[in-house]
């Protein structure tokens, strides 16, 4: 029996269903892919799939609307697959296990895939359905967008027609997205030394945070696991003196960390200060995080005696230096626009590996120069230390469009529908949207989506009335083009 069946729009939540029972993790979609290929053969439509996996469907315009402007469509195919610590779920070959609640859909243990597998159902709706107004489309479904936006830097745009896109990658019910920030991923390699050394072994672990998207709750003052565990090993010192083996924190650079861990080893004596500290740590912390993050805790276990690799002095210092001069966090405020973050970065995965501690940041900017300079500014801490940097899937802001047609057509069906004005915004977070508007010369841009929350963790959840209410809404956007 579906989970979803009763729900409406029926057809929506059938394919969002669908799409939940295949694994579709970024980097590992080509199983969805092809099914999106299969759905248009089985329809009858013309499709392009590419060397990416990405996927363009095309369905030719209602009756009455041949002479419309083309409609692209646009959503992405991967989810970020986060799972609670101890989940068996196995992202490469398990379906999401949903659940109802209320008003709201889940996923048990793991992330949702709301972001963006609602934008897929959305797609795949309209599509199979003949008896629907509208121009002709171009449902445009790319590829590891949660890595880097890459499925759309790699798609060939040159056989769309469409100069007018909406997109259907936001989370807030009520809000027109009109612009979004560039951002890139930041990769610094800081080599270290081992030496071998014999002592009690002691876990030290930071847990309970809320994390959450690394553009839209970068604001909400949420804790970084991995940074907050570097302060307290800064802090440990003052304790008892103890030498680092491993230490590891977050599974993707655009998800706040929720949980990190180091194993250190220290005398009996010392471990046991260091232990009682992390309780006195924990309170101070759960002060300053009032109102965004006051489960966190700090533990600090018992192991055993043995022998490990453990870092080098001279590493060890480099490796807490680094960590704690990161520039995570917002970094500036927008200066025109009230609440909106400019410039941030999130150091979202960090590992302390056997040649190197390695570590993995979102950086993002509506300002090219600003996310320039920031990502400077994490090279020249990096290469002062010895170490590498690169940047990885380096992609342009969506600057606003001060003479759209398509987004004042928008407000005025909102208006029309729920009888007031919805909010035209521009969003810190990463959208595909500058990649289609710098490939598409004119290109026509608004973003749109359900009420989602806590996305990129495991506390994700998708509002059915929200979905149901957005779609009839674009179903009378669409029958407005003509």
């Amino acid at each position: 029996m579906s989970v979803l069946e009763n729900l409406q729009p029926e057809r929506v939540f059938h394919y969002f269903e669908e799409i939940t029972k295949i694994p579709h993790g970024s980097g590992n979609t080509r199983e969805i892919s092809d099914y999106l290929v299969s759905f248009a053969k089985e329809h009858g439509l013309r499709y392009i799939q590419d060397e990416s996996n990405n996927v363009v469907i095309f369905k030719p315009a209602a009756k009455g609307y041949e002479n419309a402007p083309t409609v692209m469509l646009q959503g992405h195919m991967d989810m970020v697959c986060e799972k609670e610590p101890g989940s068996s779920h196995d992202f490469t070959r398990d379906a999401l296990k949903l659940q109802v609640e209320g008003d709201y859909i889940s996923a048990q243990g793991t992330t949702l895939g709301g972001d963006d597998g609602i934008a897929v159902a959305y797609g795949l709706a309209l599509l199979e359905d003949d008896t629907l107004e509208h121009p002709a489309l171009e449902v445009v479904i790319t590829v590891d967008e949660e890595i880097g936006l890459l499925g759309a830097t790699a798609l060939d745009a040159s056989p769309l027609q469409a100069k007018c896109l909406i997109n259907l990658d936001s989370e807030e019910e009520g809000y027109l997205w009109a612009g979004c920030a560039g951002g890139m991923t930041a990769v610094s390699e800081l080599p270290v030394r081992y030496q071998e050394e014999t002592n009690e072994k002691w876990k030290v672990t930071v847990s309970g945070l809320a994390g959450g998207h690394s553009g839209a709750e970068i604001d909400k003052n949420r804790a970084n696991a991995t940074l907050l565990l570097a302060r307290f090993l800064k802090e440990a010192k003052e304790q008892g003196a103890y030498a680092i083996s491993e230490l590891k924190g977050g599974l993707k650079d655009n998800a706040i960390p929720r949980t990190a861990n180091a194993l250190i080893l220290a005398g009996k004596e010392e471990g046991n200060a260091i232990a009682a500290y992390a309780k006195v740590f924990t309170e101070a912390l759960k002060k300053e995080y009032t109102g965004s993050d006051e489960g966190i805790c700090v533990t600090v276990e018992a192991q055993g005696i043995g022998t490990e690799p453990v870092l080098h002095p001279v590493s060890q210092e480099k490796v807490l230096f680094f960590l704690l001069q990161y520039p995570n966090g917002i970094q500036k405020m927008c200066g025109f626009m009230d609440g909106l973050v400019e410039t941030s970065c999130n150091l979202g995965i960090t590992n302390l590996t056997p040649k190197a501690l390695v570590g993995s940041a979102s950086v993002r900017s509506s300002v090219g120069s600003a996310k320039k300079a920031l990502a400077d500014k994490i090279a020249y801490l990096t290469e002062f230390l010895g170490g590498e940097f690169q940047i990885e899937g380096d992609y342009p802001s969506w600057e606003y469009k001060q003479d759209s047609a398509l987004r004042p057509l928008m407000v005025e069906v909102f208006r029309e529908m729920y009888h007031r004005e919805p909010e035209v915004k521009v969003i810190h977070a990463g959208l595909e949207c500058g990649l289609f508007y710098e490939k598409i010369p004119g290109l026509d841009c608004v973003s749109l989506g359900p009420d989602m929350q806590n996305i990129h963790t495991t506390e994700e959840k998708l509002s059915v009335s929200s979905v149901e209410r957005v779609w009839e809404y674009l179903l009378a956007v669409l029958k407005k083009i003509k």
